[in-house]
């Protein structure tokens, strides 16, 4: 009997554990919006003028690219949690923003202050609201973790372009 009642009270507390969902606040989602904008921007100033038109091979984005491809997933993850048009409209940052220093960076910081501001502009209900994407019905909070996840792997990516060009990268920001 003694084996039963502790096998029911580990089935009980692993479900109970599996169960609890850490609530993540607006506060702290724009806190780690606000660090990754930051994290970006040393990225783009630490890339000289000349690093924007590099691609590592010939069948890989720009530098430029790289980023702007980070914008436009910004302005679209965004765009789909609030149901507010992209202020892109339908076009793409990567294919239509001048592959410059000064008007990449502009275009990739303004599109963390979309996230940042669609984020801020949500209630956490709004947040915990689920809707379609890929197929899969995912919290609103869950597909704006999903952007996240998306434009650390490019920033990333982007380390690769910097020491090929004889640049080290910024320094991690991870707090």
């Amino acid at each position: 009997m003694k084996k039963l009642t502790l096998l029911f009270t580990l089935m009980v507390t692993i479900f109970a554990c599996a169960t609890v969902r850490a609530q993540v606040t607006n506060d702290q989602m724009v806190a780690e919006w606000q660090r990754a904008k930051n994290y970006t921007k040393a990225y783009l100033e630490t890339m000289p003028d000349d690093g924007y038109s590099f691609k590592p091979t010939p069948e890989m984005r720009s530098f430029a690219g790289q980023m702007l491809h980070i914008a436009d997933a910004n302005y679209n993850f965004s765009s789909a949690v609030s149901g507010k048009p992209s202020p892109l409209g339908k076009t793409s940052a990567e294919k239509t923003i001048e592959q410059t220093k000064a008007a990449t960076t502009k275009a990739v910081m303004d599109s963390y202050d979309y996230v940042i501001t669609t984020i801020q502009g949500m209630t956490p209900a709004q947040l915990q609201e689920t809707m379609k994407i890929a197929n899969k019905d995912l919290s609103k909070a869950t597909v704006l973790g999903k952007a996240f996840e998306h434009q650390t792997h490019h920033r990333g990516q982007a380390t690769v372009y910097l020491r090929l060009k004889g640049v080290t990268p910024p320094q991690e920001m991870l707090f």
